[in-house]
């Protein structure tokens, strides 16, 4: 379970910051926050959503017992 949090917490963390990389520069249009129509003008809040999103998941990963 561990593994499965870090996994989803290291996914969430990429698409956040390249959501955001791609609002501050234009650059590297990739990422999930662009695909997504409903989010058409809320990107850097949902890019910023996600990154929190992935330090919440990587605390309650290191919560866990390893095993």
């Amino acid at each position: 379970m561990k593994r499965l949090l870090e996994f989803l917490g290291f996914l969430a963390l990429m698409q956040g910051t390249g959501g955001l990389a791609y609002e501050i520069t234009g650059r590297l249009h990739w990422g999930i926050t662009l695909r997504w129509g409903v989010l058409d003008g809320y990107e850097i809040y949902a890019s910023i959503a996600l990154i929190l999103l992935a330090l919440a998941l990587f605390a309650a990963a290191e919560s866990r017992r390893p095993g």
